[in-house]
């Protein structure tokens, strides 16, 4: 019996892994790029990651993060994946950026998920602090199940791809408080300040 640990996610698939690469589907496009973790050996022939990647990074010889993508024609360097639970309809904005990551992690859709039914649960405004908040899918998860949320990360570009997702979700409206700032100084102000929170997500 096959169990299956991550909610259904109609825009993504797991293609293949091994030999330290992942090869996935991200809506209507194939990305193929380095994964430290995949110390196995690949399903599908080399022939088949060649033919099926739309995008395939390259890291570069002198960093172990930094490279570049390959793209085959008709490839955009943007484009939007839906994700769907209940009455949650969140749309992400994905890009190919030089550290080889494309805007959301996955995986992280069960947590999603988990966020969205603590809240609609809790019978009142639930005020919520995502620390590390990325590109902001928790953040738009609680935003869309009713909860007043603070998102903080200390890259300016990943807090605007946060505000793009949230406007392309026709979350804009909601309560979210968006700041670039240090996590950790963040915490102690608040901590100073005596604010509190109903919930810190910290990833």
């Amino acid at each position: 019996m096959q169990e299956q640990l991550t909610p259904d996610f109609g825009d993504y698939e797991l293609l293949d892994t091994g030999d330290f690469e992942k090869l996935e589907r991200f809506g209507r496009y194939v990305t193929r790029r380095p994964e430290p973790q995949a110390i196995w050996r690949r399903s599908l022939a080399e022939e088949e990651w060649r033919r099926t990647a739309d995008a395939s990074f390259r890291r570069d010889a002198r960093s172990d993060e930094r490279g570049e993508w390959r793209l085959a024609p008709g490839m955009p360097d943007r484009w939007v994946v839906e994700y769907a639970y209940k009455r949650m309809r969140l749309r992400m904005r994905l890009g190919l950026t030089s550290f080889k990551h494309v805007g959301i992690f996955p995986e992280q859709a069960a947590n999603w998920d988990y966020v969205t039914d603590l809240i609609r649960s809790a019978g009142r405004e639930i005020r919520l602090l995502n620390l590390f908040a990325y590109t902001g899918g928790a953040t738009l998860a609680a935003a869309a199940a009713g909860a007043s949320v603070t998102h903080v990360d200390a890259s300016k570009g990943m807090v605007n791809w946060a505000k793009e997702n949230a406007a392309v979700s026709g979350l804009s409206d909601k309560p979210i408080r968006w700041l670039v700032d240090d996590c950790t100084k963040f915490v102690e102000r608040e901590i100073r300040r005596g604010n509190h929170y109903d919930a810190i997500i910290m990833d």
